[in-house]
């Protein structure tokens, strides 16, 4: 957990929150070893802003200072009549780390889940991050099931 005396708020991105989650953005997407283009990237932040957009964004700050996120997307399930949050990524500042806004950061979508309703919360990641599995592992056991991507543009 956060140090005691330091200040750790996880809340809703606003407008002027874009400058800092650009900079953690760059850090995460070099993480996967990835290239996302600048037109997704803006895209992505607009629908994080758009409460109308099933994409939901979080921003962990620490005295005052955003060094993390999740985005996750809503969807509706065929097993279920409630939502399903998908947690599509989730990033702390490799300065931040050992300060548990990963685990804080996780904790705000299972209390954000429960007080809307929510069906479900998963997530995946590579089987290498052990790191991150460590962690992900202290909520639920890995499920046996294998992802296939097919991209189509």
């Amino acid at each position: 957990m956060a140090e005691a005396g330091v200040t750790l708020l996880i809340r809703d991105p606003k407008p002027d929150d874009e400058a800092a989650w650009r900079r953690l953005w760059v850090g995460y997407v070099s993480f996967y070893e990835a290239e996302v283009p600048d037109d997704v990237t803006a895209g992505t932040w607009a629908r994080l802003l758009d409460p109308n957009s099933g994409m939901l964004g979080r921003l962990a700050e620490l005295d005052g200072t955003v060094v993390g996120f999740t985005i996750s997307v809503l969807h509706p399930g065929s097993w279920t009549l409630a939502p399903t949050c998908y947690l599509e990524d989730l990033f702390v500042d490799s300065q931040a780390r050992g300060n548990g806004l990963g685990r804080a950061l996780i904790d705000d979508l299972v209390a954000l889940g429960r007080d809307r309703g929510w069906s479900r919360l998963y997530w995946h990641t590579r089987q290498s991050n052990d790191t991150a599995r460590r962690l992900y592992d202290s909520y639920v056991e890995a499920d046996d099931f294998i992802r296939y991507r097919l991209f189509l543009t």
